[in-house]
């Protein structure tokens, strides 16, 4: 049995649905692997627990639109940097205003994409020894929903996130994709190269299905859990609701033994354990 706690679920359903259904045999870099020939072995079933669909969808979603220059994150647009108390766009957001700052989230992560496929193209061609680099992304927890509780709500806590306070976060050391390699960019981070999609795979698997949505979940947005569970070709699937619960269960004791409660008796309902 595969149980995926936040980004661990899009994680889970991707391994399943390659050990169901093989198909891959090169990395998102392009180098080889066989999935295909590996032998993986089928869970019996799946558990989804405060999970998002993917790792590059968060970060499409919380990467910091107004950085203008990623060797300089001091270099911002203040019309985009919901953080700037200069910056005219204040919650409630308008519907317009969400849209551009959307639109310009997918272009920072694509500008980053191209620039690590032109690095990699690079260390290709030179023939040498060195195969691989890292690399640093500033600034990337700036999701408006953290600031916003009318964008898809529920019941967290507004001006406030799972890692702490989102402004201190989105400039800290420590962040969402902060370090990378080129060859993990493209395989974690990248919206378009990615092949652990939460939906995607989800459609791809046949076993049991487990998911649960923490109702005041201060990471994963509240649509997640259930879209997971409705593109699922599991024909066995279940849902639960943890209300009051938060990404990590932090002071909430009851909350994480309600889970535990719930994932055992699913797991005994199933003859798994």
């Amino acid at each position: 049995m595969l149980v995926g706690w936040s980004g661990g679920g899009s994680l889970s359903l991707f391994y399943q649905a390659q050990a169901e259904r093989p198909d891959i045999v090169a990395t998102p870099a392009g180098d080889p692997v066989d999935l295909v020939g590996a032998g993986l072995i089928p869970a019996d079933a799946v558990i989804c627990q405060a999970a998002h669909l993917s790792r590059a969808v968060m970060l499409r979603e919380m990467i910091d639109p107004s950085v203008l220059d990623e060797q300089n994150p001091d270099h911002r647009d203040r019309e985009f940097d919901i953080y700037d108390p200069r910056n005219a766009n204040r919650p409630p957001y308008s519907s317009d205003f969400i849209a551009a700052y959307r639109q310009r989230q997918y272009e920072r992560v694509r500008r980053i994409t191209q620039w690590v496929q032109e690095r990699l193209d690079v260390l290709k061609r030179s023939g040498g020894a060195e195969v691989e680099r890292g690399f640093v992304t500033h600034r990337t927890l700036a999701d408006p929903r953290y600031l916003d509780g009318a964008i898809d709500p529920n019941g967290r806590r507004v001006g406030w996130c799972y890692l702490g306070n989102p402004e201190t976060v989105n400039s800290g050391p420590v962040g969402l994709a902060r370090f990378a390699t080129l060859r993990s960019w493209l395989s974690q981070w990248s919206i378009d190269h990615s092949r652990a999609d939460g939906l995607a795979n989800a459609a791809r698997i046949s076993v049991p299905l487990l998911v649960i949505e923490n109702a005041a979940d201060d990471c994963v947005p509240q649509p997640h859990a259930r879209l997971l569970l409705e593109a699922a070709g599991s024909q066995d699937k279940t849902f639960h609701v943890i209300e009051g619960a938060t990404h990590y269960y932090v002071g909430q004791p009851e909350l994480l033994q309600e889970s535990i409660d719930i994932v055992m008796r699913w797991i005994r309902e199933h003859r798994l354990d």
